[in-house]
């Protein structure tokens, strides 16, 4: 005969299924973690440090040095009569200074008193009038009058560090230098181009990034930038046209509108630093000394 399931006996319970105990909560699904963002390599950051000097060259196609020279030796002296001031204000103190002391043979025999009452407006004038008076009779003792083409030289002369030197170097004699001043020292260091402090060091960092050839240029557009958009104190980044390149993007203003108030010279539609700019420049020249800016 066919197998045959047993009937159920009548009034017996089915098996009870497994249930959750009361109150159980369904068991939590584990929890994602985000990964942190690599960390940039090196071939990585040159790549962005270069499309920023590309992208500022843009920007800035008339950057230039903004002390008004018409020599080397009127360059070397303004760029020591710079320290602690501004450009501008070394451009409105510079032609009465150069009108009485063309050559270093003239500022070398000036009366210390007479020169330091012109040099007044930059500042610290007692020790500027010694550092200019000695670099000018150093160049007339050891150099013939003239300002030597080596930073080996340059730096041997009164008030004359390497920022000066290269500042000689680029802009009077064509030789390839950067120059790392506090706008350079801070975009740089933004930028993560750079973790350094020491300028020297910060030098050598930089110049391992980009090209020689590139050096002097790449100090004028970091530091018309660093002037213009990237302050100190509250850089305009809501204005800045670089910030998809910038890791720092959101430490200033990010409102546009408010961003566009804080830019500074011919992006602000202000008046520049130098009484006589080059021909490019699309800023207003500065006013000269007494004048109204």
């Amino acid at each position: 005969m066919p197998n045959r399931k047993p009937a159920k006996a009548a009034g017996a319970a089915e098996p009870a299924k497994s249930a959750k105990p009361a109150g159980t909560a369904k068991p939590a699904k584990p929890v994602q973690t985000v990964k942190p963002a690599k960390p940039e390599s090196r071939l990585a950051m040159v790549r962005r440090a270069r499309k920023i000097n590309r992208e500022l060259a843009e920007v800035y196609p008339y950057a230039h040095p903004e002390l008004d020279f018409r020599n080397p030796f009127e360059l070397l002296v303004a760029t020591v009569l710079s320290a602690q001031t501004t450009d501008l204000r070394v451009n409105q103190t510079t032609p009465a200074l150069f009108a009485k002391y063309p050559t270093p043979e003239d500022l070398a025999a000036a009366v210390p008193e007479e020169v330091e009452e012109l040099i007044r407006p930059t500042g610290f004038f007692r020790a500027k009038t010694k550092s200019i008076m000695g670099l000018a009779a150093a160049l007339r003792d050891e150099f013939d009058g003239e300002v030597p083409g080596r930073l080996d030289d340059l730096v041997k002369l009164p008030g004359v560090g390497r920022k000066t030197a290269f500042v000689v170097l680029g802009n009077a004699f064509g030789v390839p230098g950067i120059t790392v001043d506090t706008h350079f020292m801070r975009l740089v260091r933004r930028w993560k181009w750079t973790e350094q402090e020491d300028p020297v060091k910060i030098e050598a960092e930089i110049a391992e990034i980009f090209p020689k050839s590139e050096w002097t240029m790449l100090s004028h557009r970091v530091i018309f930038h660093g002037r213009r958009i990237c302050h100190a104190r509250k850089p305009a980044c809501g204005a800045c046209p670089i910030t998809h390149l910038c890791p720092s993007y959101g430490e200033g203003e990010t409102d546009p509108e408010k961003a566009r108030k804080l830019l500074k010279y011919e992006k602000g539609g202000f008046p520049g630093q130098r009484l006589n700019p080059p021909p490019d420049y699309p800023g207003r020249p500065a006013p000269p000394l007494g004048a109204s800016d």
